[in-house]
């Protein structure tokens, strides 16, 4: 079995999800989006599949490194192809990006999957097959009945825990919403959220990514009285002495990195420094998988818990496969998004959760995502 061919096609689907001037998300009118979809293709008929970003995978990217690392490979020596890959990034000023990893390296799961008939998260070993779900809330907005108000948190939070969550995790208000940020805002937000959902439903903040230590510190000794979880992300990433400096100071669990660079190695840099309580890794942030799994099984051996950060197919096998990790993170969520309706590049969720707050994983093999590939060829827009 040696891959034959790496392709990619771009295709629209209707989305009520937008961006704002900052690059979070938010709810709004439908409207036409784009997705890609990457899929390797082997010369005995197996195929995989992975979906992101068009600008991740454009057809310089996938003719400059992925065509070149891939075509004639074994398709099942993933590690070596990821190395190659790995390698080639310093040469690429920046173009192959560990987001481009891990569409390739998803793609490869996903056939093995396939061609062996096996969910991926049984193929790495799994050790469950539900785990419990956070819900993730989007950003905090200026719509009348979203999330403008501390008193919409709450409200939010209550329809939440009566869909079954049992751990629900709060992203408060950032730029460009005219008062952000704002820490005192966020402290009354997470306070409305305890005082709606009572003491038994686990609370996390995410709160605004550049925080001063003095401000991080005074919303983390808040969330202390507040009994919440743990405090995401509320300093730059790039400054690790802050965070260490801050997990010195509290005693509510930090946890992280989430967006900082430098894949596992750098996530080994945080631990060794004592900058966080609970590690963080997603599959496209640190550059596939593999990776990931990485993380966890380095946490693990320093009796940490390795929280896997965001949604879809390959961070849900991930959750599936490690034992050290509490929740799937589901979102995002708002009051005027049915994010439970499958999106129309599918022709199922591939995360459905019971009224308990569990996630089951599917029992198709690969990553488990029932693609109506139909949907997509009648859509597509381009393909390399």
């Amino acid at each position: 079995m040696k891959i034959e061919r790496v392709k990619g096609v771009a295709f629209t689907y209707p989305s009520k999800r937008g961006v704002d001037s900052e690059g979070h998300s938010h709810v709004g009118e439908e409207r036409p989006a784009e997705l890609a979809m990457l899929t390797v293709e082997t010369d005995d008929g197996h195929a995989g599949h992975a979906f992101a970003p068009p600008e991740v995978i454009r057809p310089f990217v996938v003719d400059s490194a992925l065509r070149k690392s891939l075509i004639g490979r074994d398709p099942l020596m993933r590690e070596q192809i990821w190395h190659d890959l790995a390698l080639r990034q310093r040469g690429s000023a920046g173009q192959l990006t560990d987001r481009a990893l891990a569409a390739v390296e998803q793609a490869l799961w996903d056939l093995a999957g396939r061609a062996f008939g096996v969910p991926v998260y049984k193929l790495i070993g799994g050790y469950r097959d539900k785990v419990p779900a956070y819900g993730s809330t989007m950003c905090g907005d200026s719509l009348p009945g979203g999330l403008a108000t501390p008193e919409d948190f709450a409200r939010f939070a209550e329809k939440l825990v009566e869909r079954g969550y049992r751990a629900i995790k709060l992203h408060t208000w950032m730029p460009p919403v005219s008062f952000a940020p704002d820490p005192k805002m966020d402290v009354k937000a997470c306070a409305a959220v305890r005082e709606a959902v009572g003491p038994d439903i686990a609370l996390m903040l995410d709160g605004y990514h550049w925080y001063s230590r003095m401000d991080a510190l005074y919303i983390g000794r808040e969330l202390e009285k507040l009994k919440f979880t743990w405090f995401e992300e509320m300093m730059s990433e790039s400054s690790m002495a802050s965070y260490t400096w801050l997990s010195q100071q509290l005693d509510i669990p930090v946890i992280g990195p989430e967006t900082a660079s430098g894949k596992h190695h750098t996530r080994a840099d945080w631990v060794a420094a004592g900058a966080c309580d609970i590690l963080r890794a997603g599959v496209p942030g640190v550059g596939g998988i593999a990776p990931t799994l990485k993380v966890a099984h380095l946490a693990e051996s320093f009796g940490m818990d390795c929280e896997v950060h965001g949604n879809g197919a390959a961070n849900l096998a991930c959750v599936a496969a490690i034992k050290n990790c509490r929740w799937y993170e589901r979102g995002l969520l708002h009051p005027f998004l049915d994010y439970d309706e499958a999106p129309a590049y599918l022709n199922a969720l591939p995360d459905p959760m019971d009224a308990e707050g569990f996630v089951h994983l599917s029992a198709l093999p690969g990553l488990g995502e029932d693609i109506n590939f139909g949907y997509i060829e009648a859509n597509a827009t381009r393909a390399w």
